[in-house]
């Protein structure tokens, strides 16, 4: 063990409130981390000889609290509040050598393509969301249709909107992914779902002052006329007239690329993680397959979407973490010590 790690953890964390919300006390928590890297000897991130980033994919209350919209609870049923206690014990003890922390946070609005309020069918009701999928032959059928009193929200005339709208779901299926899926509203914006989990919050501020290392979120998903499973691009580039509709997120892209190694945790594994990852082994093989070998992905910070009798995506999001090993990534336990698994490794 180097003195860059540490078995202990500071005396303020508490297992048990990991699947709860609550207000973090910034203050208090800033001066203890301030004494903790001192009594821990811990330096500024800025002089890492080895630089390590721990992206965080969507580590919010919507996805990771039990009863909120869109718990991620694993066939374990308890499966995010799992990971971010298995998370947060992760960042304390690995503080001292953790460079940065890129969480990316999840970010709608009530009008976006894949919400109820977008679709309406000819009785006039909005899909039941989490169970209904969108295809181009319901479009075409005339069973769904875009709303036209939202048309003005989203600055967009209906026979524009109308046509994006076709021409996204049938983008979606000719990709060979899956239908349009409506989704409860979640995620929304300046509402508590938004937020990220208060105990991996102040795990993050915790790093953060003592770091001395600015946390930098990556806000995703707030265009209402595409999604954003991965953070590093949309599922739709282009809309129907072949104008740009978004780009990727090539910064962070080339951002990432530049650490020593990446460590990668999250919600869910079947969905947003596998897709970020997914993005990033393609912009990897792009360049150098090599790369691949500086990605980590803790497999016991992730779970995949689960709704018990319903669907299990567990088979899924574990061929796609099979398919990340392969291609050279490393899949890894935060209960391991980091200097177990990371190659090259200098922290020693």
């Amino acid at each position: 063990m180097n003195n860059q790690t540490t078995t202990k953890l500071p005396i303020h964390f508490n297992s048990d409130k990991v699947g709860k919300v609550w207000r973090v006390p910034y203050q208090q928590r800033a001066a203890e981390a301030e004494l903790w890297a001192e009594q821990h000897s811990i330096k500024p991130a800025s002089v890492d000889e080895m630089r390590i980033c721990l992206l965080l994919i969507d580590v919010q209350n919507t996805f990771c609290i039990p009863e909120f919209e869109l718990f991620v609870g694993g066939q374990s049923e308890t499966g995010a509040v799992d990971d971010n206690r298995r998370l947060c014990e992760f960042i304390y003890k690995n503080l001292g050598v953790i460079t940065k922390i890129i969480p990316t946070l999840d970010t709608h609005t009530a009008m976006q393509i894949f919400h109820p309020i977008f679709w309406l069918n000819k009785a006039g009701e909005h899909p039941t969301p989490a169970a209904t999928s969108i295809t181009p032959a319901d479009i075409e059928d005339g069973i769904w249709q875009v709303n036209p009193d939202i048309a003005n929200s989203i600055n967009s005339n209906y026979e524009l909107l109308t046509k994006h709208a076709y021409h996204y779901v049938k983008q979606l299926s000719q990709d060979g992914k899956y239908p349009l899926t409506v989704w409860p509203y979640h995620s929304m914006l300046g509402g508590i779902g938004h937020a990220l989990v208060s105990a991996v919050e102040e795990a993050i501020f915790f790093h953060c002052i003592a770091r001395r290392s600015q946390t930098q979120f990556e806000i995703k998903g707030d265009n209402p006329l595409t999604e954003n499973y991965s953070v590093l691009r949309p599922e739709v580039l282009q809309s129907f007239d072949q104008s740009l509709l978004a780009n990727k997120n090539t910064r962070l892209m080339q951002q990432l690329l530049e650490f020593d190694a990446v460590i990668v945790g999250g919600q869910a594994k079947s969905h947003c993680v596998a897709w970020t990852i997914d993005d990033l082994l393609t912009e990897i093989q792009q360049i150098d397959h090599t790369l691949a070998q500086k990605i980590y992905l803790l497999e016991d910070c992730t779970s995949p979407v689960v709704v018990p009798g319903i669907v299990d995506y567990t088979e899924q999001a574990d061929a796609a973490f099979a398919r990340f090993a392969a291609a050279g990534m490393n899949i890894v336990k935060s209960t391991e010590s980091i200097c177990n698994w990371l190659k090259n490794c200098r922290l020693c």
